[in-house]
């Protein structure tokens, strides 16, 4: 519904007199476009709406200060560092950590590649539980243990800065089959 206002927006300002629309930093302020489009908020002033045209992405990342360490079975180690929040996907992917084929779905529960296997502790502390769909794409993974999740699954919160996972030898990439 944004979108469309944003689009509507943008058509009509085009046409609108310097009096209806007012454009101020990120804020698109309207007497009379928006006034019925759904998420507007009253300033104060009935003749004015205004709708924030920002999003997540222009608010600055806070500097990744969280430490994971993946094990590979070649006997390396691969450090990355993560913000509360990231997914250990976003990790791997935010560092250039070297695994090759590792979240080829880019997160979208699609394959097993991002497959991981914590120690038995850190995997009983792990907040969200296992979903059906994400257990679906494990059962087609290579290297299956019983304290496996996808990485794409899991997010680092300041409890888990030192967390350490193993990354199985191979992937299997279930899209390909």
């Amino acid at each position: 519904m944004m979108a469309s206002a944003l689009s509507l927006a943008t058509n009509i300002s085009i046409f609108a007199s310097r009096k209806s629309i007012l454009f101020h930093s990120k804020w698109f302020l309207s007497k009379r476009l928006l006034s019925s489009t759904p998420g507007m908020v009253n300033n104060g002033d009935a003749r004015i709406r205004q709708v924030k045209l920002d999003s997540d992405k222009n608010k600055p990342k806070p500097k990744p200060n969280l430490k994971v360490t993946f094990e590979l079975d070649d006997g390396r180690e691969l450090i990355g560092k993560a913000c509360d929040g990231d997914t250990l996907l976003d990790v791997v992917l935010n560092n250039e950590l070297d695994l090759d084929g590792f979240g080829a779905c880019e997160g979208t529960l699609a394959c097993s590649t991002c497959h991981l296997v914590f120690s038995q502790e850190d995997f009983d502390r792990i907040p969200n539980k296992i979903t059906d769909e994400e257990m679906d794409m494990l059962d087609l993974a290579y290297g299956l243990t019983e304290t496996s999740r996808l990485g794409c699954q899991i997010y680092i919160t300041k409890e888990f800065d030192g967390l350490r996972v193993k990354v199985p030898p191979a992937v299997n990439d279930v899209r390909l089959r």
